[in-house]
């Protein structure tokens, strides 16, 4: 016998975070809140480049 709550979709087997999967400058700067520049694009690529790609983590929920 099913019941309603034997039909609702379970959690996903894994959740993300901002780091785990690949992202462009341009997504770091919109996680910012900013209109991607090309100065802004510059500064974003700078710092994944140094700080690695787990910085866009600040900035996600």
């Amino acid at each position: 016998m099913d019941t309603e709550s034997d039909q609702q979709p379970g959690r996903p087997a894994k959740l993300y975070t901002g780091g785990e999967r690949p992202y462009d400058p341009e997504d770091l700067v919109m996680a910012t809140g900013a209109d991607p520049t090309p100065e802004r694009i510059k500064k974003a690529r700078q710092l994944i480049e140094k700080e690695g790609p787990e910085v866009i983590e600040r900035y996600l929920p």
